[in-house]
Parts: structure tokens; C-alpha cells; sequence
């Protein structure tokens, strides 16, 4: 299948994406939003991750998918963060902006697979 997912652009991303989230909920004290919002980001980066290790174009264009499906979850729970006040607009900002890169990501990786 070629590269190793650490190798992965988007892996990569989604990754510090994660890190950065941990950040920003690291006061929340939803615990049920922010479970589900590390949940859904963590899951982006993991997906990649399991997808590209089954050594099957079919297999990881589902798993490429999938993550797309994570990520458009995790940019729904940080609309609502922002209008329910657990996020700021500048992270809400920096989030989204972060989360469309990644979802383009993934539809170029899906696309070349």
C-alpha cells in the first residue's frame, strides 16, 4: 500500500487537532459534550490509522470515510460548544477552519485511493 500512516499528511494533522482539543475542553465541564467531542477527534486520526493498516484500497477508502464522518461530527459538537458558551469564538474559529482543512484532506486521500 506504499507509506506508513505516521507518514500521512492528514494523520499528522489530525493528530495536533486532537492535542489541541484536549487543550481547549481541558476545563469543560460537560463531561458528556466532551467526551463525545474527543471521542469524535481522536477518531479521525485512528480510523486513518486502522484503514491504512489493512492493506486493502477498498478497506481504506471505508476507514477514509469513516474519519470524514468523525470529523463532521466533531465540527457539528463545536457549533453547539460555541452557541452553548464552552468555547470561545477564536477557538471555534480556529477549530472549524482546522477541521474543513482536514476534511478536504481526506476527500483528496479518498480520491487518490
Amino acid at each position: 500500500m506504499g507509506k506508513s500512516f505516521e507518514d500521512l499528511e492528514v494523520w499528522k494533522k489530525s493528530c495536533r487537532l486532537t492535542v489541541t482539543l484536549y487543550g481547549v475542553l481541558k476545563n469543560c465541564r460537560d463531561y458528556g459534550l466532551k467526551d463525545q467531542m474527543l471521542r469524535a477527534a481522536v477518531s479521525i486520526a485512528s480510523n486513518i490509522a486502522e484503514g491504512s493498516e489493512r492493506n486493502s484500497h477498498t478497506e481504506f477508502k471505508r476507514y477514509v470515510n469513516i474519519a470524514k464522518g468523525s470529523a463532521a461530527e466533531l465540527r457539528t459538537q463545536v457549533y453547539i460548544s460555541r452557541e452553548i458558551q464552552i468555547i470561545s469564538q477564536e477557538d471555534t474559529t480556529a477549530l472549524i477552519q482546522e477541521l474543513k482543512i482536514i476534511s478536504k484532506m481526506l476527500q483528496a486521500l479518498y480520491n487518490s485511493l
